[in-house]
């Protein structure tokens, strides 16, 4: 784990922080989550942290947490997350609220595009955490997606592969909901 971060996590309150959970190591995943951190600007503290050191200790000590969960092969999740998630089904998320950004291939896999979202959105959700940052379909163009509930994606899904011009409007609207509703 980061020094930094165990620093914090012993010496000071992060509660009111929001983290934002990604591989430092996914490079289209990383960028992503570094540009809705600067999308946030200097008014928010973000707590970068890499999925891929993740503990429940450092998962739960935020109130506020926005995860990037890029969706791997045929509708997976990252190896990263999914060996996770057996630490993240003993966790009570009550009181968390949680926003989910992922990265997914409309064109190549349509049938499964963007899943992770919604398995992260679904592991989050059955163990209590309030998740926000729906957005709209509008303007892709695929088969099915587990992200889909009630007529829109249960986060934000970015298409770097064939849309990568769209993703800087989408990462700004969907901060400026989510500034709200993290407030």
């Amino acid at each position: 784990m980061q020094p930094y971060l165990l620093w914090l996590i012993k010496n000071q309150s992060i509660m009111n922080k929001i983290g934002i959970f990604y591989s430092f190591n996914s490079i289209k995943t990383s960028k992503a989550g570094d540009k809705i951190k600067e999308a946030f600007g200097p008014d928010y503290n973000i707590v970068s942290v890499n999925a891929e050191e993740l503990t429940d200790e450092l998962f739960l000590s935020f109130t506020n947490l926005i995860l990037g969960v890029p969706t791997w092969f045929d509708g997976e999740l990252p190896n990263y997350w999914d060996e996770f998630v057996p630490a993240l089904e003993d966790l009570n998320l009550k009181g968390k609220t949680i926003a989910i950004f992922g990265l997914g291939n409309q064109v190549e896999y349509p049938e499964n595009f963007g899943d992770a979202v919604g398995i992260m959105a679904g592991l989050v959700q059955e163990r209590g955490a309030n998740l926000v940052g729906y957005t709209s379909e509008e303007g892709y163009h695929y088969e099915s997606s587990k992200a889909m509930v009630e007529g829109k994606f249960c986060g934000l899904i970015l298409d770097q592969e064939t849309q990568p011009r769209q993703s800087k409007d989408r990462i700004e609207h969907w901060v400026s909901d989510l500034k709200v509703q993290f407030s």
